[in-house]
């Protein structure tokens, strides 16, 4: 049976699956790959530009209130760590694990140059590339490249979406990406695949790259499945989408899936308006989830091993709009979060808001040397290799 590049490309959500598969997904299949400390990296994506001010609060800053008369967030209703630190109110749970001690925050992060571009800005975070570079590559892709060059053990990084990152898109390695292990399994065991993949027959090398992957995918869909059956959580997540994201991710981390990093969104963040309502929402749909999720890691005895870290394309401006939000500004905060943390609680001052670039706050951390740090000291890379140069490690691991 012949098909039309055309139709192949109309089969839905498999084949688009399918382009974003790894060539090494199935030599993981084998079991008892992965050794109880296997060190995984959990990335959430702040998608739209969240308002850091609003997330970690400088509650004695008279400024914050000077500029934030309606949006401000009061001493009184936030989450205080600190005589001058608090949290959003509905992060409730990132103040037990701050008391825990595996919980990190690191303020004014940001890159030279920084671009107020949606896009851009992502495309930046996401390729760990400067203001004036441009590259079709990620850096989780090229940590893929650089890791399964001549290994017999590749590694491998999972998207919990339909669409695959460009984070994780590598010149020669690529992550998947897929929303839920059971839907892409009962794709890839409809006849209609099952039939093309038997039928294909060697032509147009476009095609041949087409049927190439999408076997591969009926392969990977069963592998994945079968893992993630393999020790179900137990653990109640809360109905949301990153509830049910998390849950598949712990799923997965608890199985033999030899994955190193995932990746998850939560948004949009772009709040110009009424951004105390969204980001409330948000918030919430963040903190239960993560509970949640750092709730099983420990009764399984994998908090240990997982390194959850946040990020946000930008933030926002200092004062706030006339509308109840905020427009798009520069450097933010990452949250980290672990059972492994080196250093925890804040990790570095708060944004100095006496100091600004044009009414933006100025970055004091380059983004690049995070990522160099998780590299390096988590994931046991070549951070020099995979981010093209040579950046500050921090201390949080």
């Amino acid at each position: 049976m012949l098909i039309k590049r055309k139709q192949f490309l109309q089969v839905g959500s498999l084949a688009t699956a399918s382009f974003m598969l790894p060539k090494f997904l199935k030599a993981f299949e084998k079991p008892m790959m992965v050794p109880p400390s296997n060190k995984v990296v959990v990335v959430i994506q702040f998608s739209g530009g969240n308002d850091g001010l609003n997330t970690v609060i400088p509650i004695r800053n008279d400024i914050y209130y000077r500029e934030r008369p309606k949006l401000g967030i009061t001493k009184e209703n936030a989450v205080q760590l600190t005589d001058e630190v608090a949290l959003n109110p509905a992060l409730s749970a990132f103040k037990d694990l701050y008391n825990d001690g595996s919980l990190g925050i690191l303020n004014n992060v940001g890159y030279p140059n920084p671009d107020r571009s949606h896009f851009r800005s992502m495309d930046i975070w996401q390729t760990a590339s400067a203001s004036n570079e441009y590259t079709s590559t990620g850096w989780i892709g090229r940590y893929l490249d650089a890791q399964c060059k001549g290994c017999d053990k590749p590694t491998q990084a999972l998207e919990i979406d339909d669409i695959l990152s460009l984070a994780l898109k590598g010149e020669d390695m690529n992550g998947l990406a897929f929303k839920d292990p059971r839907k892409l399994y009962s794709s890839s065991n409809e006849k209609y695949f099952k039939d093309l993949d038997a039928s294909h027959q060697h032509g147009e090398a476009t095609a041949d790259y087409l049927y190439k992957t999408m076997s591969e995918t009926l392969s990977s869909a069963d592998y994945i499945f079968q893992q993630s059956k393999l020790h179900p959580s137990a653990e109640i997540y809360p109905a949301t989408g990153l509830g049910k994201d998390l849950k598949t991710i712990a799923s997965l981390i608890m199985s033999d899936i030899n994955t190193k990093v995932y990746y998850v969104s939560l948004g949009s963040f772009d709040t110009h308006v009424n951004q105390e309502q969204q980001q409330k929402r948000l918030f919430t749909e963040l903190n239960d989830a993560v509970k949640a999720f750092t709730t099983d890691l420990n009764k399984n005895n994998r908090f240990q091993d997982v390194l959850m870290m946040t990020f946000s394309e930008f933030g926002r401006r200092v004062s706030q709009n006339a509308s109840g939000g905020t427009d798009h500004g520069t450097a933010s905060n990452m949250f980290f979060i672990s059972g492994g943390l080196k250093e925890k609680g804040v990790l570095n001052a708060m944004p100095n808001l006496a100091d600004l670039n044009e009414g933006d706050l100025k970055h004091t951390v380059d983004f690049k040397n995070v990522y160099a740090t998780v590299l390096n000291k988590w994931l046991a890379a070549d951070d020099n290799l995979v981010l093209g140069k040579k950046f500050d490690h921090l201390n949080f691991v």
